[in-house]
């Protein structure tokens, strides 16, 4: 709330000025401007003293006040919900505001286009007034045609200045047409009967051949006649609506994108030449692979194989972020794991002064007031080229979410060039030799040279590997010189990881940018929906639902224009499907929970994935199951998690009758959302969650298994207690 007598100036907020309602888009501090958009989608750049000294200024009441949204509110607008040609348009015209400002038409001298600048746009000879006239008349003598074309009748002087005070995204999103994202009213034509028609066609054309969209259309006419036959002949859609609709719906089925994209990719990565790297940050390499020794799912429990995915600095050689993981990593693993390298690392129980953060350049009370606890010798920053393989997890779109939110773009390995990645193949191997070969359970790094029984020698938990992998990075290797990866520019000195980041940024200083706890959410994957009335919205074959959706602003479509016109967008976590999250179209930094609707209101069930949620529509599907509610869905995956009532399953006999592939995909299950939770941004927990100690009896045994410390291996005292397997390394930061 503001103070009494002062204008509260925030993204969202609705102002009346002379009788024309406007909201606050954006908010630019330290130029003392704001950006301004009206209901038709135009945009205006105003000062603080503009808006302040309005003569007809009128604050209009929020949604907290008046109970209901505003007739705009809706989820803010992005580049996705631009159409190619939409895009490529907004870029053309953003380049002609950037050459007007820079006199360059990418906005730096560095990325200058043959022939620039013009003697017109020369920022050496021609003032920036100068300029945004020129340009103003260059475009007023442009042919009436392509101007309309391009959007550029209306860029006049005035616009010009406008659109001086963005950049990047946003000002794309300016250079947008408004009316490419209205509302869309869909298309009238589309009954209930159409409808189940085009599913039906659309079933029917899967296992086919490729048809055209004419033999569709009488597919489509054909089920129309048999199913309904009271129904008017005439209303049924002709080819082209039915083009458009599979379109809207089901994307285009043209060529054979599988090898365009193969070939894109492959053009993509084979560039020549050879990178110098400079600086922390500016290459970071991901790579996972599996952990040469053999772990406890529990500290009584079989012995297992997980997964260790590296973060290395390229410059540094430092290891900034690590993830163990019980399962291959996916997209999700290592988007959190780009989060951690941006994180400080708190300090550890049992860790001592020798390995709290040293650095010259930022003192560590200074970190430590910042972040809120003492933290590690570790370096954290934000990475500017992610250097990985071909591997799925790093080509997915979730991974591609990171990218955009960080500010980092990724560079895949040329295919069959070792050399790109040399770095961190060679440090899992030193890994190896420095730590997992001093391990019980190390298997070696071949078949053949295994021991007799590493299963048996195993006695390490997740746990306690997590957090000696953890006290190995900061106690050792970040403070061990190193040999050929010395510096250049300073072959007579001796060097370690953490004397190499200290001494770049003494020359280049230090950023303390910290992800916001909502890049959670963003980096998950994202559902365009729309909310039933009743049951919520549905995510791969599940209800889901909040309270909140029983809004009245919830219970019509949404605003949203574009690609995804009358859509939500829901995000969901493939590690956890007992909830979704939602974004509040209203006040777009509060997220909702949505449960699923087979959970019961009290208690809660074992945690499943994506792949279990996968089993148990495939089982009911299989087996002709009519579910009638969710509630029903939870015996059928009670069954397949193992977790019945029936003594053969209790955990305390699933040695007995239960396999160990069962046994390892329960212990999965549980360090797959006990990780999803970790890496969720701390709050409040709401009144109609519940919490993991309320879960059946059978599972809250297996669970405080987990926690137990082991008796066989330990570091630092015995008598603290470890980490749990899904405990993040870093704690939640905020900006204070």
């Amino acid at each position: 709330m503001a103070a009494k007598g002062f204008l509260q100036i925030a993204p969202g907020r609705r102002v009346a000025l002379n009788g024309v309602e406007w909201t606050i888009e954006d908010v630019h501090g330290q130029f003392g401007r704001l950006v301004l958009t009206d209901d038709d989608g135009r945009t205006e750049t105003r000062s603080f003293r503009w808006l302040i000294n309005h003569p007809d200024l009128r604050l209009l009441p929020t949604v907290e006040a008046s109970g209901h949204p505003s007739p705009v509110s809706r989820q803010p607008r992005t580049l996705a919900d631009l159409t190619k040609d939409q895009l490529e348009r907004a870029r053309l015209r953003a380049a002609h505001v950037l050459e007007a400002e820079t006199g360059f038409r990418e906005g730096h001298p560095a990325r200058a286009l043959p022939g620039e600048p013009r003697p017109a746009y020369d920022p050496d000879r021609t003032t920036l007034t100068q300029r945004r006239r020129s340009k103003a008349s260059e475009l007023e003598a442009m042919p009436r045609p392509e101007a309309v074309r391009l959007g550029l009748q209306h860029l006049s002087y005035r616009t010009l200045m406008r659109l001086s005070g963005l950049a990047g995204d946003s000002l794309l999103l300016a250079c947008a047409d408004g009316r490419w994202t209205r509302p869309r009213s869909g298309h009238r034509s589309i009954t209930g009967e159409i409808r189940e028609a085009i599913f039906a066609v659309k079933a029917e054309c899967g296992p086919r051949a490729r048809l055209s969209q004419a033999a569709k259309h009488r597919l489509m006419h054909q089920y129309v006649r048999e199913r309904f036959p009271t129904f008017p002949t005439e209303k049924i859609p002709s080819r082209w609506t039915l083009a458009a609709v599979w379109k809207e719906w089901f994307g285009s089925d043209g060529s054979r994108r599988r090898y365009d994209r193969t070939a894109q990719a492959a053009a993509e990565a084979g560039v020549s030449g050879r990178m110098v790297v400079h600086r922390p940050g500016q290459v970071l390499v991901l790579d996972s692979t599996p952990m040469p020794v053999k772990l406890r799912e529990t500290v009584f429990g079989d012995a297992i194989t997980a997964t260790l995915t590296l973060a290395l600095d390229l410059y540094t050689h430092g290891l900034p972020a690590f993830r163990l993981t019980l399962q291959s990593d996916t997209s999700v693993d290592v988007a959190m794991l780009l989060r951690d390298v941006m994180l400080p690392l708190p300090m550890r129980d049992g860790w001592g002064e020798d390995m709290e953060w040293p650095y010259a350049g930022v003192p560590a009370d200074v970190i430590a007031e910042f972040t809120g606890h003492k933290v590690a010798a570790l370096p954290f920053f934000a990475p500017e080229t992610v250097t990985t393989d071909h591997g799925g997890p790093y080509k997915n779109h979730d991974l591609v979410e990171a990218e955009r939110e960080i500010g980092c773009r990724i560079l895949p390995a040329r295919v069959l060039r070792q050399t790109d990645k040399f770095a961190v193949e060679r440090q899992f191997l030193t890994v190896q030799t420095m730590l997992f070969e001093h391990l019980l359970g190390f298997t070696g790094g071949d078949v053949a040279d295994r021991g007799a029984d590493p299963e048996r020698d195993a006695s390490l938990t997740l746990a306690q590997a997590e957090h000696i992998i953890a006290t190995w990075i900061v106690q050792i290797w970040q403070n061990r010189k190193l040999g050929e990866y010395a510096p250049s520019w300073a072959p007579g000195e001796d060097h370690s990881p953490n004397t190499l980041f200290a001494a770049a940024m003494e020359q280049g200083g230090f950023d303390l940018d910290f992800p916001e706890p909502g890049f959670y959410y963003k980096v998950l994957r994202k559902h365009h929906v729309k909310i039933h009335p009743r049951r919520g919205v549905k995510i791969l074959g599940l209800w889901y639902h909040h309270p909140v959706l029983d809004e009245p602003r919830f219970q019509q479509p949404s605003a949203r224009g574009g690609k995804h016109a009358r859509q939500w967008v829901v995000r969901s976590d493939r590690r956890d499907r007992r909830q979704v999250f939602f974004q509040d179209d209203a006040d777009h930094d509060t997220w909702h929970t949505l449960r699923w609707r087979g959970l019961p209101p009290e208690g809660e069930i074992p945690a499943f994935s994506d792949k279990t949620a996968g089993a148990l529509l495939a089982h009911v599907k299989a087996n002709n199951i009519r579910i009638h509610s969710e509630s029903e869905l939870l015996e059928h995956l009670l069954g397949i998690l193992g977790s019945v009532a029936p003594v053969d399953q209790w955990p305390s006999q699933a040695k007995k009758h239960a396999g160990k592939k069962r046994r390892v995909a329960q212990a999965r299950e549980i360090t797959r959302a006990q990780a999803a939770a970790a890496d969720r941004p701390t709050a409040p927990a709401p009144a109609d969650e519940t919490t993991p100690a309320e879960m059946p009896a059978a599972w809250a045994e297996h669970a405080r298994t987990i926690d137990a410390p082991s008796m066989s291996t330990a570091v630092g005292d015995a008598k603290k207690p470890w980490p749990t397997p899904g405990q993040s390394p870093r704690q939640r930061c905020t900006r204070p």
